[in-house]
Parts: C-alpha cells; sequence; structure tokens
C-alpha cells in the first residue's frame, strides 16, 4: 500500500489528511474503499519541526477530516488548523502515557506511543469512531475493517514478543537516537536508553553522548542504533567510544516509499524488531 498518494480532484470520495505517514497507513487499513487517505508529511520527512507548506494548507482546506497523533508530537499543528473549519480527531486519545524523565522534556508524555502494536489497537478504534462520526452510511464497513486489522496488530505483538524472546536478560536493552522506542520496549520487556528524548535543535550534546557512553559500558550492551530521520553523528562517537556497532538503522517517524523496507506500519514493527534482536543477539 502506498504510502501517500495525491490529491485528485475527480476523486469524489471526502477526503481525511493524517499528519504523518505512518498514520496514514492505518488508517487506510480502516477506511478500506470508502474514503481518500492522504498525509501532510511525505515519507523519509522528519515531524516533530515539520513546516507546513502552501500547498498543505490548500490541501487541509478541502478536507472532510485531519487525524493527528496528539501528545505534543507535532509542534506546528495547532496553528496549522487554527484557521480551518475542519473537524479532526486525536489518534493517542486513551492510550497510557510514558513519562519523559529527562531533559528539556522531562515530566512531558512521550509522543512516539504508535510504536506499541497494543496503543496502535486504541488508534484504530478512534479512527472508527472519527470515520462512523463523518460517514455513518458505512460505519459498519469500518468496524469490520478494524477488527481484522486489530487482529493483524495483535499478531505481530506476538511475534515481536517471540522473536526477542531469546536475548539474554543481560543484553535486553536498546539504546537509540531518539527516545523514540519507550512504548515497543514497555511491550516487550526492553531497558531503555537514549541520546535524546525527542528530536529538537539540541541534539547529541556532550552531556548526552557521556551518559549514553556510560549506559552502554555498565549494560554491556551488544549493539545501539539509530533512527532514519535523524543524523547518526553523536551515535558513532558513543560507538567509537564503547565497541558497541551501530547495528542498524530503525524506522520510527516516517514510512518508505513503496519500493523500501517499510512501506507499512505493520512492516515497519516486524523490521524494527529483526533488527533490534539481530544486534542484541549478535556473538
Amino acid at each position: 500500500m502506498p504510502t501517500s498518494t495525491a490529491a485528485s480532484s475527480d476523486d469524489p470520495r471526502p477526503l481525511v489528511l493524517t499528519t504523518f505517514t505512518v498514520l496514514a497507513d492505518i488508517a487506510r487499513n480502516v477506511a478500506g474503499e470508502h474514503l481518500r487517505v492522504e498525509s501532510i508529511i511525505k515519507a523519509g520527512a522528519e515531524i516533530h519541526g515539520y513546516e507546513p507548506t502552501p500547498g498543505d494548507l490548500k490541501n487541509a482546506a478541502s478536507a472532510s477530516l485531519i487525524l493527528d497523533n496528539g501528545l505534543g508530537l507535532e509542534s506546528w499543528f495547532g496553528q496549522f488548523v487554527a484557521d480551518l473549519e475542519v473537524p479532526h480527531a486525536v489518534l493517542s486519545d486513551g492510550v497510557e502515557p510514558i513519562t519523559i524523565t529527562n531533559g528539556a522534556y522531562s515530566g512531558k508524555a512521550n509522543p512516539h506511543a504508535w510504536m506499541s502494536p497494543t496503543n496502535a489497537q486504541r488508534y484504530v478504534d478512534n479512527i472508527v469512531t472519527a470515520f462512523a462520526d463523518l460517514d455513518p452510511a458505512n460505519a459498519d464497513d469500518y468496524r469490520a475493517n478494524a477488527e481484522a486489522y486489530k487482529a493483524q496488530l495483535r499478531s505481530v505483538r506476538e511475534d515481536l514478543v517471540r522473536e526477542l524472546a531469546p536475548v539474554p536478560e543481560n543484553q535486553r536493552a536498546l539504546v537509540t537516537c531518539e527516545g523514540a522506542f519507550s512504548y515497543l520496549a514497555r511491550d516487550v520487556g526492553l531497558r531503555e536508553a537514549y541520546l535524546w528524548p525527542v528530536n529538537a535543535e539540541h541534539e547529541g550534546t556532550p552531556k548526552q553522548v557521556v551518559a549514553t557512553i556510560e549506559f552502554v559500558r555498565d549494560n554491556k550492551v551488544p549493539a545501539i542504533f539509530c533512527e532514519s530521520t535523524v543524523s547518526d553523528k553523536a551515535q558513532t562517537a558513543v560507538s567509537e567510544d564503547t565497541g558497541a556497532p551501530i547495528a542498524g538503522k530503525l524506522y520510527v517517524d516516517s514510512l518508505s516509499g513503496a519500493d523500501g523496507p517499510v512501506p507499512t506500519y505493520l512492516d515497519l514493527l516486524r523490521f524494527d524488531t529483526h533488527t533490534i534482536a539481530q544486534g542484541l543477539t549478535r556473538p
């Protein structure tokens, strides 16, 4: 399934916009054939500091519904919708947030709740509610699509737990650039460390690098990781100092193109888990 579609003036279906590609893919699985779902942010782009274009605003003005993640993820979103008379739904509503405990974001909710396939089922339920309100005539189809997709999410979660089960207890530590894996780590029983909690202007500071180096050394972490939409420069310094290799690129905020490694959200979860498991079980 493609990660985004171009606006089509001859498509009579109501237009639903999501803030980024992961949400668009989830929403398409619920929408089926009844709605046209597009992502504002295209594949490969970074979410947090995104600057909407005039074209984004024009497209949004013609939308019937806009879906955002919430939890402070899209810092630009409030201003984006301020002058739009378009209903929107927050997909993380009802998720139990994990609180960030360090840095400038200390005390705030970690916004990356979709990285848990358990939480994603809540996202699906919120999408069903929003779609049924928008298009009551097809509400039964949305509910049926949602149940089928939630069954896939449960299956993926079982696969994740099974693939990570062989990782020895002393190696069950996930070290990344951004703290985007807290919810996945909670789901599958991994300790977590990261350079920065949320992508911001100040990433990979000397203090962050030193703290991460100490964690890797103290826990004898066999491999570390970085995300696809950020620079791995600071993580490379951690790798060079500790000897723990960067064992792969992880996907969080964006799907790949249709021909890439993570064209769908389910693919993203499977790819990341396999990459993590391979890195943590390396000889």
